[in-house]
């Protein structure tokens, strides 16, 4: 095949250049060659205009040291600046119509421009781009899906204007990983056992309990010193996302306000139902309870909390996109379209904080998939100039990917099991853009008045990205770790040179819930990001009555020398992976624990202090 798509170019009399081949995708088999007549709606998503300025514009509105700190963005200005240029849009209009000869009424542009449309037959696109498509079938759940795993070609001066063509090898996402208690499944592995989960016979009983053997929403108040009284209403707001057949039931919210909320009984979420979601048909209660529970029960009343619903006629869609063009019209495809599931364009509401506790990929060079998950995380910096905040888990599979420990051996192969070879990261939490949160314990015999330590009852995940530069703003606070701390393994088990995460770290188990009419001691990371999240909320609700913005992104800040204080250091623990104990906790940050676990009201004073 590679051969003959070197023909291709020749033939062509251009320069070309090829999306590189590789194996049928892990899950999936090749069912069938594409039927040639059959329609194909082919989407060109083309390269934005001042990318390499998004660093830039972003520190300008959150470095605690820039004049204008907080003064975001409007949605209408991130779009008009990010627009592809009128260059990028007639040299792909150009080569379609005058090279290809594709009739010019069949071209379409988003309603924002960065992306083109076309349908196409299975022949023709193969023409187009020297590819020969297929039908694949996923092992788990049988959905087919039409693509060219083996490779296409693009003319080399058309294809720095193209960031990727849909659908062509990325074979998308069937389903999802979620961090919490019971069994779960990894896109392309199948399926896997998360933290586990621990029925509480008699829930009077762990009154008598520390919070080392149950942590509850008054462990979590002391822990990190919150006692906050919320005072914005409905100016503020905070949203956690849920996935697929990921659902909860009023009765167990209600279960357990009753217990450890009573202000909050009979209150559920605002459900802003994306792709159909449905968060009251039958599913899985483990997730989105885990995270409802916690957020309303840490706030209180007084902050009404939504639910991003994205439903399973989106489980074939690539990560994130779903919710990302559902608060971002500038995003999703062009309306009428929907090769890609994404039926909802930019008409749903953004959130101040919104909190995610799944991850959709390993974090790995590879040809199909970096494309796609650097084009989401730059959607969540373009997100996070509006003031919008992104947090999410760190994973609960230590320095390999998800709870399986699948690992990168010598040849470029993920392997599970944790065998001996190089540490994954997780995405979304790799992205520089998303604040990432590992997981605490108290140890053993321990109060709230002592340092938590690095989880135990499963390792945090916790490294370096292969996908992400490191940036500046964590540069002094990485290579203090690595200088001192570092572990000695060889140069090829980690990339030194990453994205380092997570950025901070909240409890993670035991967290006592309601779930299925009981209740049951669960966690994960999947948990502490709710829980940071819910402490970020309250920062927003004060600054917010101050007449100030929300924090939006926070990284810069959360790194810098004004919130050195803002922390509960934890210096115990690792997370092991990978046939290693992975890396160790330490003074300062580090990729178990990050920068600690929050002290709320140092968090908080520092946040007011800026402008």
């Amino acid at each position: 095949m590679a051969f003959s798509r070197l023909l291709f170019c020749l033939a062509s009399f251009i320069a070309c250049a090829v999306a590189a081949p590789r194996a049928v995708p892990e899950g999936w088999s090749l069912h069938r060659r594409a039927d040639p007549d059959a329609v194909l709606p082919l989407k060109f998503t083309l390269a934005q205009s001042n990318l390499h300025n998004l660093d830039a514009y972003l520190l300008d509105v959150a470095d605690p040291r820039s004049p204008n700190y907080g003064k975001h963005w409007t949605p209408a200005k991130v779009a008009e600046t990010f627009r592809p240029s009128k260059e990028t849009v007639d040299t792909v209009h150009s080569w379609l119509v005058e090279e290809a000869g594709i009739d010019t009424h069949k071209i379409r542009l988003s309603q924002k421009g960065d992306v083109v449309h076309l349908d196409l037959t299975v022949a023709e696109a193969e023409s187009l781009l020297g590819a020969e498509y297929f039908v694949y079938r996923h092992g788990e759940d049988g959905k087919e899906h039409v693509g060219c795993h083996q490779g296409y070609t693009l003319p080399e001066r058309v294809s720095k204007h193209i960031d990727f063509v849909w659908p062509t090898t990325h074979l998308g996402s069937t389903s999802l990983l979620r961090r919490d208690a019971g069994v779960s499944t990894v896109p392309g592995f199948g399926r896997v056992s998360g933290a586990p989960k621990i029925p509480v016979g008699d829930v009077s009983a762990l009154a008598a309990e520390g919070c080392d053997t149950a942590a509850t929403i008054d462990c979590l108040r002391g822990l990190y010193k919150y006692d906050h009284t919320l005072v914005s209403g409905d100016k503020n707001s905070v949203a956690v996302a849920e996935f697929s057949n990921e659902v909860y039931r009023p009765s167990d919210l209600d279960l357990f306000f009753k217990t450890y909320a009573p202000d909050q009984v009979g209150h559920i979420p605002e459900t802003i139902s994306i792709a159909g979601g449905d968060p009251t048909v039958s599913g899985d209660l483990g997730e989105s309870t885990l995270d409802i529970e916690l957020v309303m029960g840490l706030l209180g009343a007084g902050q009404n909390l939504s639910l991003y619903q994205i439903g399973q006629a989106a489980s074939s869609s690539v990560f994130l996109d779903p919710l990302l063009g559902a608060v971002d019209g500038s995003y999703c495809e062009l309306e009428g379209v929907s090769n890609q599931g994404l039926s909802d364009c930019g008409n749903k509401p953004t959130v101040n904080v919104v909190s995610i506790s799944y991850h959709f990929n390993p974090d790995v060079i590879d040809p199909t998939i970096s494309p796609i998950v650097q084009r989401e995380c730059t959607e969540i910096g373009k997100l996070s100039l509006t003031g919008m905040t992104f947090i999410a888990s760190s994973g609960d599979g230590g320095v390999g990917y998800s709870q399986s420990g699948f690992c990168q051996l010598a040849n470029g192969t993920l392997q599970a099991g944790n065998p001996k070879g190089a540490f994954l990261g997780q995405l979304p939490a790799s992205c520089p853009y998303v604040t990432a949160v590992g997981a605490t314990s108290v140890a053993p015999n321990n109060t709230v008045d002592d340092p938590e330590i690095a989880t135990t009852r499963f390792p945090s995940g916790g490294g370096f990205s292969n996908n992400f530069p490191r940036p500046t703003w964590q540069d002094d606070a990485v290579t203090n770790y690595l200088d001192n701390f570092g572990p000695n393994y060889a140069e090829n088990i980690f990339n030194r040179s990453g994205r380092a995460y997570p950025d901070v770290a909240a409890n993670g188990w035991p967290l006592v819930i309601a779930e299925s009419g009981q209740f049951v001691k669960s966690g994960g990371t999947s948990a502490s990001a709710p829980i940071f999240a819910a402490i970020v909320t309250a920062v927003n609700d004060a600054r917010i009555a101050a007449g100030k913005s929300p924090v939006g992104w926070i990284n810069p800040a959360l790194y810098s020398s004004g919130f050195a204080n803002a922390y509960n250091d934890v210096t115990k623990g690792t997370n092991p992976g990978c046939s290693t104990q992975g890396f160790n906790a330490a003074p300062g940050w580090d990729p178990v624990t990050g920068l600690g676990t929050p002290n709320f009201p140092e968090l908080l004073a520092a946040f007011l202090a800026l402008p």
